[in-house]
């Protein structure tokens, strides 16, 4: 035997139809139910650098907030900042501050006067109460919840420890910091740890200690302990090697601020079509390294993959895609140079 629908099931339908021809079928739906792409852009900030402080010989830190006040967009530790510097050049630097302060961001940079041009543009061409773009907070380097931490810092590499070891201290985990740098006059933010408490703090200056020996560093961390390690990347690779042997059950988290070694790369034929020129990129060298040869202007930021910024569309050739960033669409016909290879022996690319 069939039922008849309820009156309230006859109810529930007219209503589903009027619904359908009003916010789907009729002339007005595309004005009452609008549509939301995902977005890919638009999460700059246009900050003001409040203030400048001289940290350590070539290390200066810039506080940043809104011009007119108010919150920021909250982050975590290990997050960083990508800043669009006033001569067009953009790089990436990490949160260095508390990230319970709302109503700043914190940054620092050493100057390099023989780097990409960053540094020294941030210490010769920001001052206090200049506006400045940023975009983010973005994080790669993910601070996890666990009981034991070991961190260790090679000079600059501090900034992005330093707010992991406020954390680790406030959730009251058992944690150890190692911080190595070429003298103490170098190492910023010395008195800021110092103050914290909790833990374990290790001031290891290469002048009275010594190069830093990556095993004796890994050593200290307790069975089950995070590691994490910034700095150069001598320091990175080694505390790498070492690290599953000395702590199996724990983990190892890095982040470097300079290009990783190539590793299995072979020579190949870079076309530069608006150029016009060709470059050769050796086995060792990035196709962003043998391009700025010929392009010195070339954009580029983190030099490992993940940002974005060296993107270029490739207009022949096969890639070899060693990127985080791209999707599978995108990597049918763009590429990043910093990373990635030609998958044979030429590449032409729309640049």
């Amino acid at each position: 035997m069939t039922r008849a629908p309820s009156r309230t099931l006859r109810a529930l339908a007219r209503g589903a139809r009027a619904y359908s021809q009003v916010f789907a079928a009729s002339s007005v739906a595309p004005y009452l139910s609008k549509s939301k792409p995902v977005r890919r852009k638009g999460f700059e900030l246009d900050l003001v650098v409040s203030s400048i402080t001289a940290e350590v010989t070539d290390v200066v830190s810039f506080t940043l907030r809104r011009p007119g006040g108010g919150d920021l967009p909250a982050w975590v530790p290990g997050a960083h900042l990508d800043v669009f510097l006033p001569s067009g050049i953009q790089r990436q630097y990490s949160l260095c501050g508390d990230p319970a302060d709302r109503g700043s961001y914190r940054i620092a940079v050493r100057r390099i006067d023989g780097g990409g041009g960053g540094s020294v543009a941030m210490h010769s061409e920001v001052a206090e109460g200049h506006p400045l773009t940023v975009r983010g907070p973005r994080n790669a380097f993910t601070f996890i919840d666990v009981e034991s931490y070991l961190f260790i810092a090679g000079g600059i590499g501090i900034t992005p420890i330093l707010p992991m070891v406020r954390e680790a201290a406030r959730r009251g985990a058992d944690w150890t910091l190692v911080y190595v740098g070429r003298s103490l006059a170098t190492m910023p933010f010395v008195a800021e740890l110092e103050a914290i408490g909790g833990g374990r703090l290790e001031l290891r200056p290469d002048d009275e200690y010594g190069a830093p020996d990556a095993a004796d560093l890994v050593r200290r961390a307790k069975p089950g302990a995070a590691v994490y390690v910034c700095g150069p990347p001598p320091l990175i690779d080694a505390a790498r090697a070492v690290q599953p042997a000395f702590d199996p059950t724990g983990s190892l988290h890095s982040e470097r601020f300079s290009a990783p070694p190539v590793v299995g790369g072979r020579p190949f034929d870079v076309h530069l079509a608006r150029a016009g020129v060709t470059v050769t990129v050796g086995a060792g060298e990035s196709a962003l390294a043998a391009i700025r040869r010929a392009v010195p202007a070339v954009r580029y930021s983190c030099q490992q993959g993940f940002c974005g910024s060296c993107r270029h569309r490739v207009l022949d050739g096969g890639v070899d895609h060693r990127d985080t960033k791209l999707r599978p669409a995108e990597r049918e016909t763009d590429m990043l140079i910093c990373v990635s290879r030609a998958a044979g022996d030429h590449l032409t690319l729309d640049l």
